[in-house]
């Protein structure tokens, strides 16, 4: 894949969050489990596209943990500031040859919102998918991008709580420095 300026910078913002690999969370797997409780959608995901993979963060109704980031839909979401939105993929010329939907799994639906920054940059997406054709109303994508500002909000809270204490932290061991206590 060629890099450029844009995707470098994503990539940056992404690392920034140091979220990739981390263990199965609560709040987002509550988050995946109720979406799909909504949206009676089989497969829900909190996906983050890393350079060469994408990684899930929750993922409900399906149990691989990652997928390699050339066949993976969200891949192609990250790009668009808008839902993502495929309502029948066997039939739309963006993903009908692609592996997930003419493969094994057999994906037919699948709608994305992205996760986006405070500075803008899409770090992967809040999906839903289906083994068959399914539409959204105006209502429920509202609600789409409504849980995918939740699950963003909740990774800026993770990463403003992780910088003060690395602040706090900081402050202490200076003030024993200036006191002359040993650290």
């Amino acid at each position: 894949m060629t890099e450029n300026p844009t995707e470098t910078a994503r990539i940056t913002a992404l690392k920034r969050y140091d979220i990739l690999d981390t263990p199965a969370d609560g709040t987002f797997d509550r988050m995946t489990a109720l979406a799909s409780k909504v949206f009676n959608m089989p497969i829900v995901i909190i996906s983050l596209v890393d350079t060469d993979r994408i990684w899930f963060k929750s993922h409900h109704g399906v149990e691989v943990a990652q997928i390699d980031r050339e066949p993976g839909l969200c891949a192609s979401a990250i790009l668009s500031d808008e839902l993502y939105i495929v309502e029948d993929a066997r039939k739309d010329p963006r993903t009908m040859a692609n592996p997930l939907v003419a493969g094994e799994l057999g994906l037919s639906f699948y709608a994305a919102a992205p996760l986006t920054t405070h500075d803008g940059h899409s770090l992967g997406t809040f999906c839903i998918m289906d083994k068959k054709p399914r539409y959204l109303t105006d209502s429920q994508k509202l609600i789409l991008q409504d849980m995918a500002s939740i699950v963003m909000d909740e990774i800026e809270l993770r990463l403003a709580v992780r910088t003060a204490i690395g602040e706090n932290a900081r402050q202490r061991a200076e003030l024993k420095k200036q006191s002359g206590v040993p650290a």
